[in-house]
């Protein structure tokens, strides 16, 4: 027998009282019993992205969400910022010209974050620019973009938005949106709040809602000013996932259990301790500056294929990591720490990458990371 670890960016695990929670009868998306669920749901949403703002939940991949904060707040022709600095920060520019949206890029090199006063000059540069699209965690990078910073320079522009995609940093950051001024953020339920994928949530400030009465581009499925009009009537507008929002709000109960800045802590934590364990077995982060608090991408040793090491830790020790995308494809793996995780996955996790190391001939000494990461978790 081979017991599982599900340690991959997404989908997370996700904790026996949410399944057993969404193992309930199932009820009408109409009826009266799903009016407080939803209504609970929506409430929790507003806690948990620190907003006053209206969350939408759609029945969808994050990427719908991405998709519907392009389509619900631009015209076609409209001239926009996309900071790619990954497979996501590439989504980001795809999802824009798909729908008309002329881009301009700023491309930072994988395993960097964007530097805020190249996003400044560009938009002192560019006055036609009507919004700055981000990732707050790059996931295929393990990189953080310092959303406070960029936040802080965008807002300063009347005729700008800022689009935040947070799907792998809701949870695992302080990601402050009506304090910052994030006019429209993107998250995922199979990430941070430990549910199965198929919701995405998008916070949608009143700067924004103005620009949506003005957008040209066709919208049906993702139209987000039904779905506010419905969301005030605690309903989605079409078939509501409802055993999804029935997870949600359990998720979101054992969330605010913890207290939010727990909760950042906790992530902060696992995060330092998965670094720090790597590093003493002689790996390289793959993040050459400001590491997310949800994944750690590591990069592999000089003749070791990444690809390899993330095929062993899952079918010899049962770990589901992730590898590397695109050009990070074979010189990396990762791990992640976001949602349902704690101090025990990784130590599991650092005991893992060494036995596999050391089965493919890297000279790690058993032990040396798993103590490093006990150190860091001890109470």
């Amino acid at each position: 027998m081979l017991k599982r670890y599900l340690l991959a960016p997404g989908p997370t695990p996700v904790p026996a009282e949410i399944l057993l929670s969404m193992a309930a009868p199932i009820i009408h998306h109409r009826s009266p019993d799903f009016l407080p669920v939803l209504d609970s749901a929506k409430k929790g949403l507003q806690w948990l992205y620190q907003t006053k703002n209206d969350v939408l939940i759609l029945s969808s991949t994050g990427t719908g969400g991405m998709v519907g904060a392009v389509k619900n707040f631009f015209n076609q022709g409209d001239e926009v910022l996309v900071v790619n600095g990954g497979k996501f920060g590439e989504r980001w520019t795809k999802i824009c010209q798909a729908y008309g949206l002329k881009v301009e890029e700023i491309v930072v090199e994988w395993g960097y974050a964007v530097k805020p006063e190249e996003v400044e000059e560009r938009l002192k540069k560019n006055k036609n620019l009507k919004g700055v699209f981000v990732q707050a965690s790059e996931t295929s990078t393990g990189v953080y973009h310092d959303i406070q910073a960029l936040s802080s320079i965008v807002r300063k522009h009347e005729d700008t938005l800022f689009i935040v995609d947070a799907i792998s940093a809701l949870v695992a950051h302080d990601l402050r949106t009506d304090e910052w001024g994030i006019d429209i953020m993107v998250g995922g339920s199979q990430k941070g709040v430990m549910l199965p994928p198929g919701i995405a949530f998008v916070s949608v400030s009143e700067k924004a809602w103005k620009k949506a009465e003005t957008s040209n581009i066709p919208k049906f499925y993702f139209n987000f000013k039904k779905e506010r009009e419905n969301l005030a009537k605690n309903q989605t507008n079409f078939t509501s996932p409802v055993t999804l929002i029935i997870g949600l709000n359990a998720g979101l109960k054992m969330l605010q259990a913890e207290g939010l800045e727990n909760v950042f802590k906790r992530h902060e934590r696992l995060a330092l301790a998965t670094r720090k364990a790597v590093q003493a077995i002689g790996l390289e982060l793959y993040p050459k500056e400001s590491p997310a608090n949800s994944v750690t991408a590591i990069m592999t040793p000089p003749g070791i294929d990444g690809q390899a090491v993330y095929k062993n830790l899952r079918e010899k020790y049962g770990i589901t990591a992730a590898g590397g995308q695109d050009r990070a494809k074979g010189k990396i793996f990762r791990i992640a720490h976001l949602g349902y995780a704690d101090r025990f996955d990784i130590i599991t996790a650092i005991a893992g990458i060494e036995m596999v190391l050391k089965g493919m001939g890297y000279p790690v000494t058993l032990g040396t990371g798993v103590a490093v990461a006990q150190a860091l978790l001890m109470d």
